[in-house]
């Protein structure tokens, strides 16, 4: 037998996702330090002695982007040995999806929006968590309209069709996505039209009332933090 010591530490990563210049983006901050100093990584750190995981994901969610309307969701735990180069370090990754409307980062040198389509390099296994984070997505369309979290908060079907499409990353028939969506569950159609002098105005829509399967996740509104 062997005696255990601790060997490791804890912290959150939390993948930042937003729809931006007709392309799914990833918040990416630029490393100062070592390991990987110049590298872009995942927002993210370590965990405090007062707070739950929950707590630590919101904590980076308002330190990078200080919005209300989000949906956050836990993800995956990465705790491969090697994933550090130089000490032992557990991540509980989770990731987020935030209306570009809501948002007023100035990206900076050392902060800034990726499309995930054409990502940089990355530090430790943050690649294989952003594209870990897609996959979620995909699946929680077919749960839950997420992609609501990533449209204005009045859209139309064409909007939303565009939306699924950028996640899912393929076209879908127009008729057969329309005929779906309607029947949505928290799909509201409003009495308001879009007010563009150049095409046809096209009818809003909004969402309202959604519900989750999973403790996993949670729809963090004005006032829930």
């Amino acid at each position: 037998m062997f005696s255990v010591t601790k060997t490791h530490e804890i912290t959150v990563d939390v993948v930042i996702l937003t729809i931006k210049n007709n392309s799914i983006q990833v918040l990416l901050v630029k490393r100062s330090t070592e390991p990987f100093k110049g590298k872009w990584a995942i927002p993210g750190g370590y965990i405090k002695l007062s707070e739950n995981l929950d707590d630590a994901a919101l904590r980076v969610l308002k330190e990078k982007t200080d919005v209300e309307n989000i949906y956050l969701e836990q993800l995956y735990t990465f705790g491969d040995p090697l994933r550090h180069p130089n000490a032992r370090v557990i991540t509980c990754a989770y990731f987020a999806l935030v209306r570009s409307e809501d948002l007023e980062i100035i990206s900076s040198p050392e902060l800034g929006w990726h499309k995930v389509s054409d990502l940089p390099a990355l530090a430790f296994d943050h690649k294989e968590i952003i594209q870990y984070s897609l996959k979620r997505t995909r699946e929680r369309l077919e749960l839950c309209p997420v992609a609501y979290q990533l449209l204005p908060e009045k859209f139309t079907l064409t909007e939303m069709q565009k939306a699924y499409e950028l996640i899912m990353d393929k076209k879908l028939d127009k008729r057969n996505f329309r005929k779906k969506a309607l029947v949505t569950p928290g799909l509201i159609e409003l009495e308001e039209y879009t007010k563009s002098s150049s095409k046809r105005p096209a009818r809003l829509y909004t969402f309202e009332n959604i519900e989750l399967n999973s403790k996993r996740a949670h729809f963090i509104k004005k006032g829930d933090k």
